[in-house]
């Protein structure tokens, strides 16, 4: 996401790093850069205009221009005046008690709302409630089947009446559903459109007033750009809207929904749509999206998914593994945690200093899923003891797997590299595990050997060190 925006941007800051003198007219020649990028990632012009104004009274007013490093007092004063665009957004749910807490989801169909509901449940579950979905979308031929799958995927019951044509009724019965069964939260998805008209308009303006809703959050597509935003616009209009969902967010590459919604409809994006997966729903924060932007990267969402995949228990566990030296069940069950985290592209721009250093990377995401492939083709010995695997078992493996003699080498090379890294990395400090780790996912992803750069106390040379010290031995024996 972003990808465009940000190259854009490190290119301006590059370029004042770059200069012997900074001047006045260094900064407006900057911020035309700034504006053009803006208007190339389809952000509303508008909210283009502010934004440059902003920036640039700001930055002379900062007196860029005596500082001594004036592309770092650039990035800090734009960083601010993203999260200003952006924010402030406060993205807990207002639950109420005595419940139930009742959300209406509104959007044009495509938008993903019917599956937003169910990302939504799942959300609100991890927080301790009892959701209830109600398939109110009595439009679209499936509506009804579609939210009923999802329900059972998540777990969550959904109220239905088929063969029902008042969508009104269909609400306001759910409410009475919910309180009977002692479902403290009651998701309503309603009907859409291709388009906004006056006939849906009024249908959701009608269930609106019969339910009372605690929020109403409009789900709009990010990929859309501007049009989503004028979408939440016209909504906004009719209903006392709470907050946005964008959806899709990580397909979008230019960024312009997020950057324009705020400012344009007058409410904050409350969560992003980050993937198809029913865990993929994400609280907005305007500082996280406005360091990633910028190439700064989001160490604490990191760490927040990295907290998903990993309890206290597991934490110890692995610490131990760590310092003693992983096999390959350790190296598959890390690979198996990593995937679940998302694309590794995109956790590796949340590592400070990471988007830089991606540049021209090539990152092959099915590298892991070839690697699991062959890993499951050893035998319980083989996993514990690679150093086992001689040319005839490598043959036998690549066979089982579908992989070549030289997939199954490379492989066995990549783990050796990463169980050296870790014993260096059971006594490093979070910030720096976190680089190396992330560091492992682009090797891994790649089939290349590991790289670390600034930051992280193992290097290359280290490594090698502990190889040489490693033949001697061989050879004294």
């Amino acid at each position: 996401m972003f990808e465009g925006l940000t190259k854009r941007f490190q290119g301006v800051f590059h370029q004042l790093r770059g200069r012997g003198k900074i001047t006045e007219g260094n900064v407006e020649e900057a911020m035309r850069e700034v504006r053009t990028a803006l208007l190339e990632a389809d952000v509303h012009v508008q909210v283009v205009k502010q934004f440059c104004d902003s920036v640039l009274q700001k930055a002379l007013g900062a007196k860029v221009i005596e500082t001594l490093h004036p592309d770092q007092v650039m990035v800090k004063i734009v960083h601010d005046e993203l999260i200003r665009l952006m924010g402030p957004v406060d993205p807990r749910i207002p639950f109420i008690t005595p419940g139930p807490t009742i959300i209406l989801m509104a959007g044009l169909q495509g938008s993903g709302k019917t599956t937003t509901c169910g990302k939504l449940a799942k959300y609100i579950m991890s927080k301790g409630k009892r959701p209830l979905m109600v398939a109110a979308d009595l439009k679209r031929p499936a509506a009804i089947d579609q939210l009923e799958v999802i329900g059972g995927q998540v777990g969550v019951p959904v109220y239905t009446e088929r063969g029902h044509a008042n969508a009104v009724k269909v609400a306001r019965n759910s409410i009475i559903e919910a309180r009977r069964t002692d479902r403290d939260v009651v998701i309503v998805d309603t009907a859409g459109r291709l388009a906004i008209d006056e006939e849906l308009m009024n249908e959701i303006a009608q269930v609106e007033q019969a339910i009372n809703p605690t929020q109403v959050y409009l789900v709009i597509d990010a990929m859309t750009g501007q049009d989503a935003v004028n979408t939440g616009k016209r909504f906004n209009e009719r209903l006392e809207l709470d907050a946005l969902i964008l959806t899709k967010f990580d397909s979008d590459t230019r960024g312009g929904a997020a950057l324009s919604a705020k400012v344009i409809t007058g409410k904050p994006i409350k969560f992003i749509g980050i993937g198809e997966k029913l865990e993929n729903l994400e609280e907005f924060h305007a500082d996280r999206i406005a360091g990633r932007i910028l190439g700064m990267g989001d160490v604490i969402g990191l760490v927040e998914k990295a907290q998903q995949q990993y309890d206290a228990e597991e934490a110890k566990k692995l610490e131990k593994k760590m310092s003693k030296g992983l096999d390959l069940e350790d190296f598959l069950g890390q690979m198996r945690k990593m995937k679940s985290m998302g694309s590794v592209k995109d956790i590796m721009k949340m590592v400070p200093g990471m988007t830089t250093q991606m540049e021209g990377m090539d990152i092959d995401e099915n590298e892991l899923d070839r690697y699991e492939a062959i890993i499951q083709s050893m035998t319980p010995k083989e996993r514990r003891r690679p150093d086992i695997i001689e040319a005839s078992r490598r043959r036998r493996i690549a066979k089982g797997s579908g992989a070549d003699v030289k997939d199954v080498g490379s492989l066995i090379k990549s783990f050796e590299q990463v169980r050296d890294m870790m014993k260096v990395m059971s006594g490093m400090s979070m910030m720096n595990r976190l680089k190396s780790a992330t560091q492992f996912a682009s090797m891994a992803a790649r089939g290349i050997s590991m790289r670390i750069k600034g930051g992280s106390s193992v290097t290359k040379r280290q490594l090698s060190q502990k190889d040489k010290r490693k033949q001697r031995k061989k050879r004294s024996r």
